[in-house]
């Protein structure tokens, strides 16, 4: 039986991972700030994070915000990791981190490097965006009677539980380097998947497609966090509607 450790265990992506790797026989240990005993803040390290990791075989690094501090937690991540002589360290990442100029992209990039030159054994998984994050986005444009999109933008959703069942997989077994990306089944407009959204919640909005600026939009309408090749997921989007509105 393998000990994994979970950052972020109780998120959208680390709760799915930890149940995956619980139903496969492991032992899992759950961090997360809230989360007792090992609640801890990876930004602040210290005696908490040493407790956590200590006799762990691997560690699936799904902990990450948008309101910064990555890069910093991944630093106090691998340095208690190399202490306590931890021999995997998995991680989830995004696809187009390396092609889309946005700012947390680039911390995600700066991250991969990090466990990259952990002098760990490690495991990078890229993933394109999950459905629930194009539902949260909906949410919040669909306010107004009126849902502005970003002009030209396709998207490739994948559903959540299938990322976990992988990066579960993936940290359970050996170090394996970058290994391939993680793509949702079909690559379709941003408009398309707004307007599924809007059906399955019983909403009417007029929807306007906005042309943007910046090297960020364009990377984004130019397919740079796409995978098609790799448009291994099943599940869509739709499905994830259906079951969320059900």
């Amino acid at each position: 039986m393998t000990t994994i450790l979970v950052t972020g265990g109780t998120g959208t992506l680390g709760r799915l991972v930890v149940e995956r790797l619980r139903t496969d026989g492991h032992e899992v240990r759950v961090l997360s700030r809230h989360a007792q005993p090992y609640a801890v803040d990876l930004r602040e390290g210290g005696s908490g994070l040493d407790a956590a990791v200590a006799g762990v075989d691997a560690v699936a690094h799904c902990a990450t915000s948008p309101r910064g501090g990555d890069e910093r937690a991944a630093a106090q991540l691998i340095a208690a990791a190399r202490r306590a002589g931890v021999s995997h360290l998995a991680y989830v990442s995004i696809v187009g981190v390396d092609r889309v100029p946005l700012g947390y992209y680039r911390t995600k990039l700066a991250v991969e490097r990090q466990v990259e030159e952990s002098g760990l054994g490690w495991t990078v998984l890229r993933t394109t965006q999950f459905h629930n994050l194009l539902v949260q986005l909906f949410q919040t444009l669909s306010k107004a009677p009126v849902m502005p999109l970003p002009a030209g933008v396709p998207d490739q959703p994948i559903d959540v539980t299938e990322v976990a069942a992988r990066l579960a997989e993936l940290a359970a077994g050996p170090a394996s380097g970058r290994v391939e990306d993680m793509g949702g089944p079909e690559v379709r407009s941003l408009e398309s998947l707004a307007r599924a959204y809007l059906r399955a919640a019983g909403r009417r909005r007029a929807v306007v497609n906005v042309p943007l600026a910046g090297k960020a939009y364009r990377g984004f309408r130019t397919g740079g966090h796409l995978t098609p090749e790799r448009a291994v997921g099943k599940g869509t989007f739709e499905e994830y509607l259906a079951r969320r509105e059900g």
